[in-house]
């Protein structure tokens, strides 16, 4: 493998989509409110990814130097654990992605409120740094938040609250009832990606002493905990478009149900963890799914 597609592989393509799901949602919710920005919206994407990239490394380094990614670990090899990228490469290009991820935070923010906005400014400027430092705080450190079954909750905050109801302020530079279901739909969701992960890797994890809510819930609690993600998530997207109904193509998003309903019906069912890696990808895609219907369904 050349050292480019190593580094691709360590920024881990598959969980960029899933990142910017919220970006999507919130511009079509801009654009349904008559606030809509294209300069927002693709610098809003390219801040998400470059935040979503800097997790990626982060989570790497940090479960890399801890020894977290070992032989017994079931999901995709690691950089770290590969041998491919050393720690100090890593480390440095983690170093990089801050300036990029900060440079385009600030630029997102100018752009978006200008000088006439001082009070959002500078409240958007301490989330990016806030996120930074969640990134980084994931699995780095002796006080890593992953590792103490708190990953879940910041799951909530950045890839719901933050990714769709601070993209939706930066267009309408002001707060509404709008985005606030499908921000919460977006972050249950996104949070029952990371249970799945952690179930996948429960067994593992509790053997290098990484504390997630799945090792502390055990197999069976960790799936009525994910059941009960999706079905939130799901019921709160059938009362957005119960709460803005116009006509019936507002509810084109009931198809990204089935695979979900499906895919529930599959994890009650699942007695070998390793089986679970295949439904992460299915998930976060239909998440996605599900984030771009919610919006242009208010658009049709």
């Amino acid at each position: 493998m050349s050292t480019f597609s190593v580094w691709i592989s360590a920024m881990r393509l598959r969980t960029l989509p899933l990142s910017v799901s919220g970006i999507i949602l919130a511009s079509c919710l801009a654009h349904y409110k008559g606030v809509f920005s294209w300069s927002v919206c693709i610098l809003a994407i390219l801040t998400t990814l470059s935040f979503q990239i800097l997790s990626n490394f982060a989570n790497d380094y940090g479960d890399g130097v801890k020894g977290t990614d070992n032989a017994e670990r079931i999901g995709p090899e690691r950089a770290i654990q590969s041998g491919k990228i050393t720690p100090k490469q890593l480390f440095k290009a983690i170093k990089l992605n801050i300036v990029i991820a900060l440079l385009l935070a600030i630029t997102l923010i100018y752009v978006a409120f200008g000088t006439n906005y001082l009070l959002l400014s500078s409240l958007f400027l301490v989330l990016g740094v806030a996120s930074i430092i969640a990134a980084m705080k994931y699995t780095v450190g002796d006080n890593a938040y992953g590792y103490r079954a708190m990953g879940d909750i910041f799951v909530f905050i950045f890839f719901g609250l933050v990714s769709v109801l601070g993209c939706y302020t930066l267009f309408a530079k002001s707060l509404d009832f709008i985005p606030v279901l499908p921000a919460c739909t977006v972050g249950l969701l996104s949070m029952g990606v990371l249970n799945l992960n952690n179930m996948r890797d429960r067994v593992s994890d509790e053997k290098v002493n990484k504390i997630t809510l799945a090792v502390k819930l055990g197999a069976q609690k960790a799936k009525i905990y994910h059941f009960a993600l999706i079905i939130t998530a799901l019921s709160l997207a059938i009362i957005f478009g119960v709460v803005f109904y116009k006509n019936a193509l507002n509810l084109i998003f009931l198809i990204a149900f089935i695979p979900l309903l499906i895919h529930l019906k599959t994890v009650v069912k699942n007695k070998e963890p390793k089986l679970l890696d295949p439904e992460l990808k299915k998930v976060a895609l239909t998440t996605v799914l599900l984030a771009i219907l919610m919006g242009v369904g208010q658009l049709l």
